[in-house]
């Protein structure tokens, strides 16, 4: 309908970009949108050459995953290949090393980890390798200048500095800054060593010593104090770069690669060895002439009386096909992810499947196709007309001022001191912060044990909050015995199924709407504080808006020390305290009521069928409770307990320590088993998500690091584990599989997943018992 209305329109659906995640999905899909002008544009040109050079083959790109995929598809979903030129060098580095099958290195010892770092003109790309040889994963979201988006891509941190990163001297202030500005592409012209007059750091090395490169003469001229103050900036740069991406503690092996690894001319601290491969400038290249072509279904089925595995089976081979079709070797295609994504809203058992499979180019495929053939039929094709006004404008735009340089995407380096900050405190009263907002996110991710809602959601809704001129000063926590005996206290919490509040936003208002009624049908004239009903999860974060909206503090605690998936499970509701009146709210201001009930685990199933009804995506609240009784039966100190755990979570990442020791250091715990996520299956029903994770031991070279946390036999674990979850994980089963049965049961397991705390298809995951 748009485009009958505006054919001039850019039309760009969400499902194509990103799975589950509305946050993630539209930003990404909004990124696409802004750049997919330029991708067409990119692609025309491409194909334009081709055919001027009579080069009569298809043309393949390579993506963010370092995948192949053809010109149309790269020409329609740039955000897919928008970062492909970090992947390219580390798998081309990976290869030119002889890493891609494995840690078969002899120059590599053992008990060190593999960092690939590509020196290019305007940035310095850093990422680790695992010993499969391959990059390390990012987690399933991806910052992109600090918003969180959806997409498979390496974990890969860049920074402004390069061979043509521009050094500025201020002689007044007597210091010298390096980047993240750039000549870039233009290096060859403006810098001094090229008869240029901008300085680069390509100059400071030349008139160091460290490179033959250009005319060495025309940087005799810069004084000495100047290099070392520059090639000090410069190797402090790498050595923090190289601090943020380490996985662990142990010594750094250094893969360096690309043009401008000319500036890495200093041994850098906290690096055993640095190995510059053979063809080293030529990675990039190298990674996008080895890179394997993949092919994508993406599906809805209807498992109701079918069986799920011949159903993913047949979609696993459809995978395959796309794969062959669009170029791989069909011996060598493979399935390598499968997404299972149930619908919400429905009964019958559908679900969304996505699967992946990718295979080696089989250049038999395409005997006498060409980039014509390729781009038939597509609106991003034009004719010769447009490319050559675009060239033109290409031509015209170049044309610039020599002292312009290209401004660089960089992230900033400047670290929080987590270590040194202390929450503000006054009076017994602790004034929350967006690090204490951050920690406490962070933490309650974790105490929620698989379920209590996104975390990350709640804490960009606190951050409106704090930051919003109204709420000032109004963020509060106070511990319980603070709390007069008379005081009221009331409760308020989402109430739903997780997995339809990652695809379904709040209005905001939910929560105060259900506190409002329940405060009216309870006949209280006042209240004083509030308190979360669960600290897992989003809900363990969800008191802070609430707080701010009546200026009452939050008490530091909760009703069940972790995520439960019932109201039930509420320490006062165990011991008899009721539950109602109690008040359901959703989005639309509609309110449904539980006046009474015969017993607390009746109100559960009374409340789950107004919500089914009202859509999986509400907020709850109880009759509120005196303060004497939430004294008594609340669990205490459970917010500062999430805030010692994200912090200890954040200092393991910032010191590359063992995350899991380090949550043990502040709540006790102990390391059941470590493995990968293999399979997820999941449903919404009864107004629940209810299904099982499971998780298979890992192989010997997909262990990333972990012997700080495990012993050598604890490493040989045969097991696998099955956690069933109803909203959040009930027990973990353990499973021989050449035996059918189980083996024992661990109560409350909780899963930490290394990436970012993201849990994925493959991840490694660690889980605890508490």
């Amino acid at each position: 309908m748009m485009l009958e209305l505006d054919p001039s329109l850019s039309v760009v659906c969400s499902s194509k970009i990103g799975n589950v995640g509305l946050l993630e999905r539209e930003n990404a899909t909004i990124l696409n949108a802004s750049i997919l002008s330029l991708a067409r544009k990119t692609a025309r040109a491409f194909c334009k050459a081709m055919k001027d050079l009579q080069l009569h083959c298809p043309l393949f790109l390579t993506q963010n995953d370092g995948t192949l995929t053809d010109a149309a598809t790269a020409a329609e979903l740039p955000i897919k290949t928008f970062a492909s030129g970090p992947t390219n060098s580390l798998t081309g580095a990976a290869y030119l090393a002889n890493l891609d099958r494995g840690m078969g290195n002899e120059e590599i010892a053992a008990d060190t980890q593999i960092l690939v770092m590509d020196i290019g003109g305007t940035t310095t790309d850093v990422c680790a390798l695992l010993p499969s040889g391959f990059p390390r994963k990012a987690p399933n979201f991806v910052e992109v200048g600090g918003v969180r988006t959806a997409f498979s891509i390496p974990e890969v941190l860049s920074v402004g500095l390069g061979g043509g990163s521009l050094v500025r001297v201020d002689e007044a202030l007597d210091t010298v800054a390096v980047g993240p500005d750039s000549v870039g592409h233009r290096l060859g012209s403006d810098a001094l060593v090229f008869g240029g007059n901008i300085m680069t750091s390509t100059d400071i090395v030349v008139a160091s010593g460290n490179a033959d490169l250009g005319d060495a003469s025309k940087v005799k001229h810069i004084p000495d104090t100047v290099l070392v103050k520059a090639r000090d900036k410069i190797k402090r740069i790498l050595e923090r770069t190289i601090d943020d991406m380490k996985i662990s503690d142990l010594p750094v092996t250094l893969l360096l690669v690309g043009g401008g690894s000319i500036v890495c001319a200093e041994s850098l601290n906290g690096v055993a060895k640095c190995i510059i491969p053979p063809h080293h400038d030529s990675a990039n290249a190298v990674g996008a002439a080895i890179a394997k072509v993949s092919g994508e279904i993406d599906v809805i089925e209807i498992l109701e009386n079918r069986d799920e595995r011949a159903v993913v089976e047949a979609a696993k081979q459809q995978a395959i096909q796309a794969a062959i079709a669009r170029g791989a070797d069909k011996d060598d295609a493979k399935v390598v992810e499968v997404e299972k994504i149930p619908l919400q809203y429905v009964t019958n058992k559908a679900i969304r499947l996505v699967v992946k499979a990718v295979g080696k180019l089989s250049t038999a495929n395409f005997e006498g196709n060409s980039v014509s053939d390729q781009s038939a039929n597509t609106d991003w094709m034009s004719n010769d007309q447009e490319i050559s006004n675009q060239q033109t404008g290409d031509q015209k735009a170049s044309a610039t001022p020599k002292d312009a340089t290209l401004p660089a995407s960089t992230k900033d380096l400047t670290p929080i001191q987590f270590d040194s900050y202390k929450p503000e405190v006054v009076n017994n009263v602790w004034y929350l912060s967006a690090i204490d907002l951050e920690f406490i996110a962070t933490g309650t991710g974790v105490l929620g044990t698989g379920g209590g809602g996104p975390s990350y959601l709640q804490y960009l809704q606190c951050l409106h909050w704090l930051r919003s001129p109204e709420s000032k000063g109004r963020m509060r926590v106070v511990a319980p015995e603070y709390m007069k005996d008379t005081d009221v206290c009331v409760f308020g919490s989402w109430y739903g199924a997780p997995s339809v509040s990652s695809e379904r936003l709040p209005a905001g208002t939910e929560i105060m709407t259900a506190i409002n009624y329940s405060v009216q049908l309870s006949k209280h004239s006042h209240f004083e504080a509030v308190i979360a009903d669960e600290i897992g999860g989003g809900n363990g974060m969800s008191t802070f808006p609430t707080s701010s909206f009546y200026d009452i503090p939050v008490i530091d605690g909760d009703l069940m020390g972790r995520a439960y998936p019932t109201m039930e499970h509420g320490t006062p509701y165990v011991y008899g305290y009721p539950i109602t009146p109690c008040t359901l709210a959703d989005a639309k201001q509609n309110v449904g009521v539980v006046m009474n009930a015969e017993s607390n685990s009746r109100v559960e199933g009374m409340l789950r069928s107004q919500c089914v009804n009202l859509g999986l995506k509400t907020a709850v609240a109880a009759v509120p409770l005196s303060c004497d009784i939430i004294k008594e039966y609340c669990i205490p100190n459970t917010v500062s307990q999430a805030w010692y755990i994200g912090r200890a979570v954040h200092q393991a990442r910032r010191s590359k320590t063992d995350i899991v020791k380090s949550i043990f250091a502040t709540s006790p715990g102990k390391l059941l088993y470590s493995g990968k996520i293999i399979d997820v299956k999941r449903d919404v029903s009864r107004g629940y998500t209810m299904g099982q994770c499971t998780i298979e031991p890992l192989t010997g070279d997909e262990i990333e690091n972990i012997s700080t946390t495990q012993s050598t036999d604890e490493q040989k674990e045969k097991r696998c584990i099955v956690i069933p979850f109803q909203n959040e994980f009930l027990y973990a089963a353990s499973h021989l599989r050449a035996r059918s049965g189980w083996r024992g049961h661990w109560i409350s397991g909780i899963a930490i997943w290394t990436q970012s705390g993201c849990d994925r298809y493959g991840s490694t995951s660690f889980m605890d018992g508490g």
